[in-house]
């Protein structure tokens, strides 16, 4: 996946990623997440700067309740 550093990526793009995760997957959110983490952010939360990460966890926080 090709990421734009630009900017911060909105939420609505997490939403739409932690559920295609969770499609191809079969799984929760959480273990979605954990994909997302290993596979986007590669561990690293600052990767793509802390506004990304607030939004990806605010898509999370949607998604989980």
């Amino acid at each position: 996946m090709i990421v734009n550093r630009g900017g911060a990526l909105a939420k609505s793009y997490f939403i739409s990623y932690l559920r295609l995760i969770m499609n191809a997957r079969d799984c929760s959110v959480v273990d979605a997440q954990e994909v997302a983490m290993d596979i986007f952010f590669h561990g690293d939360k600052t990767r793509f700067g802390t506004a990304t990460f607030e939004q990806f966890t605010a898509a999370f926080h949607e998604l989980s309740h």
